[in-house]
């Protein structure tokens, strides 16, 4: 198979980037994906057997998506044929179909690769399946976004999803001793220095030997610490998109570690957020939305602090709203938890539906007219405030609901530990009256 970067139209002889010059020449080379690769792993199987499904690789950027597909052609006898869904159209895929059946008839397989195929439209994805299933082409596609979002079902059902890691410390300390050998010496930086490296790099192996290949143009013979390697190499923004996926699993983050009385994750993920371009103005509504579902009146403060923080934030703007923003994080997090009221909520509406248009029992009705005191309205009725104790045990629900339903179910920490003590003597209450 040509060499991509002869195929690229450059002589052999051209300077490469770093990352290029260390592009794994064999499955067994490729770092961090053991989990696919090796062992048990779906492709250490598959090669094991002799056979290659379609597949989609999903993971971040710079683990090895492109490497991996490539390479599974030249150990599959494949002819690579890559694609990238940002620069295709219908045309492109055409022709690369046409080539592929001819490449078929005269014996010789396809792996087409997709990069970035969660571009295609609907259409486009569907124009992969006949191809797909007649044999004509083996599709490998690469995506950074969730597959089950992103992809037709019926692409999915006749493709395996493989989801690869992003590179921890082990594997881009591998990529950097790599890379030291190609350069035949060390890279001139401090211990403080490579672990800031392997932060700037984020889990992205081709980041990192870009990196790598800027920190090697440093004097040799002067070491750099963390401080001086921040302004020597810009630090890229972390992996966040608003609108897409990543969004939706560090709110998740949030709110459950919250939930969970976790109040440093729950900072941690907060940050990650913000850091991450997160609008602070929505954080603050979501904080208020869990002061209500999580906490409600087992801190009844939970809810006024969420507010004071969002009204704080919108008076004081960032970055010093933003510490409001965290005030009420920890509040959230390190307050008793109950969704008692937010079940009981639930429930009411669903009994709402069921019971239809029953009225109230008719002692609790007022009684304006001289007719509606002969239909009994008000009649019997007793003042609360007047009864000893401050609690009648009347009914209040519809006469013919005759099984009466039990909806807030405080729990027992918080403030609703007490309620819930009060509630018990109320409904016992009740329920005496009730079989009187």
């Amino acid at each position: 198979m040509t060499d991509l970067f002869q195929s690229a139209g450059l002589e052999e002889s051209a300077p490469r980037p770093l990352a290029d010059r260390l592009r794994p020449k064999t499955l067994d080379e490729v770092v961090g994906q053991d989990h696919l690769l090796t062992g048990t792993g779906p492709i250490a199987r598959m090669r094991a057997q002799g056979r290659l499904a379609s597949l989609i690789l999903w993971g971040p950027p710079g683990v090895g998506k492109t490497t991996i597909a490539r390479l599974l052609a030249e150990d599959s006898d494949l002819e690579f044929e890559p694609l990238s869904a940002v620069f295709s159209g219908v045309a492109d895929l055409k022709k690369a179909f046409e080539r592929a059946r001819a490449r078929r008839a005269a014996g010789r397989g396809t792996l087409l690769f997709v990069d970035e195929i969660h571009r295609f439209n609907r259409a486009q994805q569907d124009g992969f399946l006949p191809v797909v299933e007649e044999g004509t082409v083996t599709l490998v596609g690469a995506t950074t976004e969730n597959p089950s979002f992103e992809l037709n079902a019926a692409l999915l059902s006749r493709c395996q999803v493989l989801i690869l890691k992003r590179l921890d410390d082990a594997g881009l300390d591998q990529l950097i001793a790599r890379a030291e050998v190609e350069m035949g010496r060390a890279l001139p930086l401090d211990d403080g220095a490579r672990t800031a490296l392997r932060s700037m790099a984020d889990g992205d192996g081709r980041y990192l030997l870009n990196l790598v290949e800027e920190a090697f143009t440093f004097d040799p013979d002067t070491p750099v610490d963390a401080a001086a390697l921040a302004q020597l190499l810009n630090r890229r923004a972390t992996a966040y998109d608003k609108d897409r996926e990543e969004h939706y699993n560090l709110i998740s983050a949030l709110h459950k570690s919250v939930r969970g009385s976790d109040p440093d994750a729950a900072l941690y993920w907060f940050a990650r957020m913000l850091e991450g371009g997160e609008d602070p103005l929505f954080l603050a509504r979501r904080l208020v939305r869990m002061a209500s579902e999580e906490i409600a009146i087992a801190d009844p403060t939970a809810l006024m602090i969420a507010n004071e923080a969002a009204r704080t934030y919108e008076r004081l703007g960032s970055p010093e709203g933003e510490l409001a923003l965290a005030h009420a994080v920890v509040h959230l997090a390190t307050a008793p938890k109950s969704n008692a009221v937010y079940v009981a909520y639930k429930r009411a509406r669903r009994l709402a539906k069921e019971t239809g248009s029953l009225m109230p029992p008719a002692h609790i009705l007022n009684a304006p007219t001289r007719l509606m005191e002969q239909q009994g309205y008000g009649k019997g009725y007793e003042y609360d405030h007047d009864v000893e104790g401050g609690v009648s045990g009347q009914d209040y629900f519809p006469a013919e609901m005759h099984d009466r339903p039990v909806l807030y179910e405080p729990k027992d920490r918080g403030r609703e530990a007490s309620i819930r003590e009060r509630l018990d003597r109320w409904r016992a209450l009740r329920n005496e009256r009730r079989k009187g």
